[in-house]
């Protein structure tokens, strides 16, 4: 099993050397290791089985950082993490060949990302490099928001998880790339649609292909547990597979079946953000054998969650 502990000065050892690790941030657990170094981030495809079309995300310590990595900064990206950095949010810039283009999967783009948690933010300062960060999970599985997770599915695989407690948010950052004068979002995550229109005007939206994808999370079937989820209207389903041994999971109403999970009683869209990965890891490790969910309002973080039901389903 790895090392679980909160002690920096470790992490930053085993990353000199060109070791991956597991890290927090605000939005879920990364699996991390040197940007700069193809070597080190090749670990982090074979850790995960992450195929290596599927780019990764490179996480700085400020927006002073970006110049090193980007060899431009559009103004409406630089309003954006003028507004959001830290924070959940990746901005798709053109790369600088410092970048490995393993790490950018061959595109000329890179998502950087200021994450909002002290512990990886103080990693960082330390650092004399940037760290590639995906999720710290098998590919395709649901991510991890606690250390604890990340030592349940890959403490056999690495040697140390920099334990920085739950993480605040639960859902992957928002991934926005620019194309001419258009904003475009690639992927739906921890900042709302809204609160990005709000800076820049409207916004448009490219979230899903089958290949090839332009930015990390676009993969249509991701996000998954190992047992079959089914998404809709969760009465009807209950009728139609009352025989099974289900499990569920609603946004606000709970359900009298031994393993009903409630994403937030007070119909909170953020709170079932923060909710959603922990508690499908729950029911998929509990004794069902079909998770019933319902997709919840389509607005601020529920599209987020909506697009990780969808996945999970697909």
């Amino acid at each position: 099993m790895a090392i679980l502990s909160s002690n920096i000065s470790q992490a930053v050892e085993f990353l000199n050397r060109g070791e991956p690790i597991a890290i927090p941030t605000e939005t879920v657990y990364g699996l991390a290791a040197n940007a700069l170094d193809a070597h080190a981030a090749l670990k982090i495809f074979e850790v995960k089985n992450r195929p290596t079309f599927d780019p990764l995300i490179v996480h700085i310590s400020s927006i002073a950082e970006v110049d090193k990595y980007a060899t431009a900064f559009a103004p409406k990206a630089k309003l954006l993490a003028e507004k959001f950095w830290p924070g959940p949010l990746t901005l798709l810039l053109p790369k600088k060949k410092n970048i490995p283009d393993l790490v950018t999967s061959g595109l000329d783009t890179v998502g950087l990302r200021c994450p909002a948690h002290k512990t990886t933010l103080d990693l960082l300062k330390q650092l004399e490099f940037p760290l590639a960060a995906p999720s710290a999970n098998p590919f395709g599985y649901i991510s991890p928001t606690t250390a604890q997770h990340v030592q349940d599915q890959l403490g056999g695989k690495i040697d140390f998880i920099l334990d920085g407690g739950a993480c605040e948010v639960g859902l992957e950052s928002t991934i926005v790339g620019f194309e001419g004068n258009d904003t475009v979002i690639h992927r739906l995550g921890g900042l709302s649609v809204e609160a990005i229109e709000d800076v820049v005007g409207k916004v448009k939206l490219n979230l899903n292909v089958s290949s090839n994808p332009q930015a990390p999370g676009q993969l249509n079937s991701h996000y998954a547990p190992k047992k079959k989820l089914v998404v809709g209207n969760i009465n009807e389903l209950i009728r139609k597979h009352y025989s099974e041994k289900i499990g569920i999971l609603s946004f606000n109403n709970r359900y009298a079946f031994d393993y009903s999970f409630v994403l937030s009683p007070s119909g909170s869209t953020s709170d079932a953000a923060h909710n959603i990965f922990s508690m499908l890891r729950e029911l998929d490790q509990s004794p069902v054998d079909l998770i019933l969910a319902e997709y919840i309002p389509d607005e601020g973080l529920g599209r987020a969650v909506n697009d990780r039901l969808r996945r999970a389903a697909y």
